[in-house]
């Protein structure tokens, strides 16, 4: 089978769900999370209170 001389190459639509802006955004949820625990360690009470 003879395959093709150009490959089309797929574009990323500029919104919605992809893999890497949603590695993105769980890895700054990550850093966030992990601030406000060490910023609660350092004040000694809780910041958010419910």
């Amino acid at each position: 089978m003879l395959e093709p001389p150009i490959v089309p190459k797929r574009k990323l639509p500029r919104y919605g769900f992809h893999n890497h802006t949603e590695k993105i955004n769980g890895r700054w949820a990550m850093i966030g999370f992990i601030a406000l625990i060490i910023l609660e360690l350092k004040l000694g009470h809780a910041v958010m209170v419910w």
